[in-house]
């Protein structure tokens, strides 16, 4: 057993990575405890040869003038037998190593290995995934229990709780789905892989997986805004003025856009163009709405528009979604105003044409 555990451990440094000098030093540590548990004592060292696995137990025992227990404790008469240099207060390693201790250390080799093994493989998993918090990652569904659902991701698997599922969304046992990873967590268990599928980061990430001008770089997603289950926005800039943003990200007959609606269960996403210009990326972050101008105040960052009468529900939109999400997108707080509202407060402005683009 014991030259069968060192060339184990050998292959284990070398296929894990996991320290063949780190376990045997925490076999040593566990057999020390073993022994204190079988046979009372606990003066005691654990040595493992490191070439042929052989293990020795050696009582510690204190150099005394008079002996009073034999477990802790040897005359200097006795030490001298063993070495002539000893004095009192010396400590005298004397090997009392059991005839049965071969059983025992076996079973506590295997365990400390089979724990350190656990140890290394969820520390690597950890290490492996929190690298990847803000990432999308594809699983496929595990358990459902209650309303969590458990992912596996091969190695692991990660939650999706209540709160980050889109509203009415159904799994499948095995169904494949992309989700977002929010938080890796530490735990007695092992990591903890939280995800998300509501987070605007899985919109973001899901453009750069199907558009291929982003993720080269030539466009620039500026911000996401999301409702998750019902509506999005998402603005986009270009680097290359023969690029269009907005085109790159609908892609021929609108594959592109229309493959990330289908994974978020026919959320509808509104693509507008950014513009350092804050008058037109407003009128754009209202789309599909057109607007006749749009008045700012950069102090308080905020900014009035006024839309045709007919295209102030539009731009509103249902419960006041389509203006929420273009604030959010902005980061501006908008103020919409019909034409005829915009008269009957004395309003003044200067109709504009913008090039919405959406």
């Amino acid at each position: 057993m014991n030259l069968e555990l060192i060339e184990a451990l050998k292959e284990l440094e070398k296929d894990k990575g996991i320290e063949a000098e780190v376990i045997l030093e925490a076999v040593e540590a566990a057999l020390k405890s073993a022994y204190k548990k079988n046979f009372g004592s606990e003066n005691v060292r654990i040595h493992i040869d490191r070439i042929t696995g052989e293990i020795k137990v050696f009582a510690q025992k204190e150099v005394v003038e008079k002996v009073e227990d034999e477990t802790v404790s040897i005359s200097l008469e006795d030490a001298r037998r063993i070495n002539p240099k000893y004095e009192i207060n010396d400590i005298v390693e004397v090997e009392v190593t059991p005839k049965n201790f071969g059983r025992i250390a076996a079973q506590t080799a295997k365990q400390v290995v089979v724990q350190r093994l656990r140890e290394a493989e969820r520390s690597l998993i950890y290490e492996e995934f929190s690298n990847r918090e803000s990432d999308i990652v594809t699983g496929t569904v595990q358990r459902i229990e209650g309303k969590n659902v458990f992912i596996d991701l091969g190695k692991t698997e990660a939650i999706l709780a209540p709160s980050e599922q889109i509203p009415g969304e159904v799994f499948s046992i095995h169904e494949r789905i992309k989700t977002y990873i929010v938080e890796v967590r530490k735990t007695t268990k092992g990591p903890q892989i939280l995800v998300s599928r509501t987070h605007p980061g899985l919109l973001k990430r899901l453009f750069e997986l199907e558009v291929p001008e982003i993720h080269d770089g030539i466009v620039e997603i500026k911000s996401v805004a999301r409702e998750a289950g019902s509506r999005s926005k998402i603005a986009v800039h270009s680097h290359d003025e023969n690029v269009d943003p907005v085109g790159a990200c609908v892609g021929p007959k609108g594959m592109r856009v229309q493959t990330i609606v289908t994974e978020l269960r026919g959320e509808k996403i509104d693509i507008v163009k950014w513009s350092k210009d804050m008058a037109v990326y407003i009128a754009n972050s209202l789309s599909p709405a057109k607007v006749l101008d749009v008045q700012i105040d950069e102090e308080e960052k905020k900014a009035r528009v006024i839309v045709p009468d007919y295209q102030l529900s539009l731009a509103i939109g249902k419960e006041g979604q389509n203006a929420r999400l273009a604030a959010k997108l902005t980061g501006w707080k908008i103020d919409i105003k019909s034409e005829t509202q915009a008269q009957e407060t004395g309003i003044q402005y200067e109709a504009r044409t913008y090039e919405v683009e959406g």
